[in-house]
């Protein structure tokens, strides 16, 4: 037997059906821009980064290049996870969408200056984006 809470049916609202299919989505993409956004907030409050609009060295931006690594498979995972059906298909638009954000993030600083780090970095955010979020969906659908 279905249980009517665990997912919509014919009979729920569109609005309902429509956060059944986007709101995993959302919630991976707010889990990983959340956790990004944070802990630069607190690299460069601690002075482990230096302040906004200064340059950092090439070390630095592979730290953070690491970490989002990291925060783009926790994505991924809560995406998987939240989707009842077809987790993967909602993993890939996830990973989709990360790549395209993160590619509009490198051809925006591109030639901006030095405080927005190395080409290689906006490269690298570029390559990483789908595979992170893919290998996250991975990890949460294990049977």
């Amino acid at each position: 037997m279905r249980d009517p809470e665990m997912s919509p049916d014919e009979n729920s609202s569109p609005l309902a059906r429509a956060l059944w299919r986007v709101g995993p989505v959302l919630a991976g993409l707010v889990t990983t821009v959340v956790l990004s956004v944070a802990t630069d907030a607190f690299m460069h409050a601690s002075g482990v980064f230096p302040p906004l609009g200064q340059p950092m060295a090439d070390g630095l931006f592979l730290l953070a290049l690491a970490y989002r690594v990291g925060f783009g498979v926790a994505g991924g995972f809560v995406t998987g996870r939240l989707a009842r059906r077809r987790p993967m298909r909602h993993v890939a638009v996830l990973a989709t969408i990360g790549l395209v954000l993160s590619a509009l993030g490198a051809i925006a600083t591109w030639g901006a200056g030095p405080e927005f780090g190395p080409k290689w970095y906006a490269l690298a955010v570029v390559a990483t984006a789908f595979p992170t979020a893919w290998w996250g969906g991975l990890l949460a659908n294990r049977r």
